[in-house]
């Protein structure tokens, strides 16, 4: 009985499909330690939303993984614990049309009354107008339909208009942006949105909280701060690259963001160390939001570049996810040694 049996639950056995997600990083229940990367070949620029079917959904900027698949608009993985990701798909089926040229970038990903709210910047290299837009989906997996552009960079008159960042405060919704410029107007800037977060109502109304010397704005609470990381320098010079994250902090969003030496991060060469390369890892930056694990501690999730394997095959910087915990002394958070961990370590608890 048994022979016959299996004979006839084997083809459905072979053909039922998996229910994890297929990826490089599929999970390993019970694992207690890591070791980065946590996701690779490519997941640059990353943002991470909490999903209600219990997925933490990282996405990232447009890239081409030199796998043979071509430029993917967005490219979307899951996790249950932050270690083991799995490929989704892409955020969208067809490239925003509100731009002539230019790749999906940096992209921010959060829930806004019930549905997900994708803000990102559409640019090239050295592009003299470049812009946030936003695309919303019912579920984090997608796909995202564009909404259009929320403005360009001549619309709201800061150069460089890219690396969008959401935040609520006090009931109200805002969008940070900015990126490196030596232009008199230069800097990372907040602007109110609409209560439905679909639009900007006074783009006049803009504030200026960094410099110019600052991109990939991240602005989170935690107790009575709000604290500002941002990357500097190059991202994409493959083992050369100098990105590092800087920080400061402010009781306001509105500012001013002071660093440790109480220097004003609106002023070009200031921010306290957070992270930067080793011998191991160039480049690491572009975080996304902490996330508090359920034993309490905090874990940043950003982007690195392995010295010994710098590009793909695409020519593309070979930009890998990473994971590191954040630890907090004299109110100021602290990746050890400020270097991206190359060792084994102890995971994230998730229960």
């Amino acid at each position: 009985m048994i022979r016959p049996l299996l004979s006839l639950l084997l083809p459905l056995i072979l053909t039922c499909p998996r229910q994890d997600v297929p990826g490089q990083h599929n999970p390993g229940p019970g694992d207690k330690e890591y070791k980065n990367p946590v996701f690779e070949p490519i997941l640059a620029d990353p943002t991470v939303v909490k999903g209600d079917d219990g997925y933490f959904y990282a996405y990232g900027t447009q890239d081409d993984w030199g796998d043979g698949n071509g430029s993917r608009l967005v490219p979307i993985v899951r996790s249950k614990d932050l270690v083991h990701w799995g490929y989704v798909n892409e955020a969208f089926t067809t490239k925003p049309a509100w731009k002539e040229k230019g790749g999906i970038w940096a992209p921010d990903v959060v829930k806004v009354n019930g549905k997900y709210h994708m803000y990102y910047a559409y640019s090239t290299w050295g592009d003299v107008n470049p812009g946030v837009g936003l695309a919303i989906a019912d579920s984090p997996a997608g796909p995202f339909v564009d909404q259009g552009k929320l403005f360009t960079s001549a619309d709201v008159e800061v150069p460089n208009s890219i690396d969008p960042f959401y935040l609520e405060a006090d009931g109200k919704k805002y969008v940070f942006w900015g990126s490196f410029s030596d232009k008199p107007a230069q800097g990372t800037y907040g602007v109110e949105l609409s209560a439905d977060g679909k639009s900007v109502p006074d783009l006049s109304k803009k504030f200026k909280v960094a410099a110019g010397d600052f991109e990939a704005v991240m602005i989170q609470k935690k107790g009575d701060y709000y604290y500002f990381l941002g990357s500097k320098e190059s991202c994409c010079e493959f083992e050369k690259s100098k990105y590092h994250v800087r920080m400061g902090r402010s009781k306001s969003i509105f500012g001013p963001f002071l660093d440790q030496e109480g220097k004003d991060l609106k002023d070009r060469g200031t921010g306290t160390l957070l992270l930067h390369g080793n011998d191991v890892y160039a480049g690491p930056g572009h975080n996304a939001r902490w996330i508090t694990d359920d034993a309490g501690t905090d874990w940043l999730l950003y982007h690195a570049i392995s010295k010994a394997e710098p590009r793909v095959s695409s020519g593309a910087n070979r930009r890998v996810l990473m994971l590191d915990k954040l630890t907090w002394k004299n109110g100021w958070p602290e990746i050890s040694n400020a270097v991206p961990s190359i060792e084994n370590r102890p995971a994230p608890l998730f229960k």
